[in-house]
């Protein structure tokens, strides 16, 4: 990606902020029980949100490190807060959350270039 990266551009940050709408939107069609909905709705949410930050400024670095955050805690969730049992959210939880910290981790080199060259280092 070149320094001079364009705001709403990184594609890295789309993909989080679709499978974060994924999320939210999953407890509609998956199983799910008491807490599954609102764990997915507020991780989904977040990870939407920490998507649009990295997509409005694509050299705010911490951004990308959020993502990979949120992904962990999402894909923890199911064994955190007991909802292993029901097989769709569980594994809504796991995909999205691999999915949003290895992307996050991916966008890390490029958000930092464009960082860089912002800052003038």
């Amino acid at each position: 990606m070149a320094a001079d990266a364009k705001s709403f551009s990184r594609w890295q940050d789309w993909v989080v902020g679709v499978v974060g709408l994924y999320a939210v939107l999953s407890p509609i069609w998956t199983e799910h029980g008491p807490g599954t909905t609102a764990t997915l709705v507020v991780f989904g949410v977040l990870l939407v949100l920490a998507a649009l930050w990295s997509l409005a400024q694509p050299g705010a670095v911490s951004s990308e490190y959020v993502h990979t955050a949120l992904g962990v805690l999402l894909f923890i969730s199911p064994w955190v807060f007991g909802y292993t049992a029901f097989a769709g959210a569980s594994w809504t939880s796991w995909v999205v959350g691999v999915i949003a910290a290895g992307l996050g981790l991916w966008a890390v080199p490029e958000s930092t270039e464009v960082h860089r060259a912002a800052v003038g280092h």
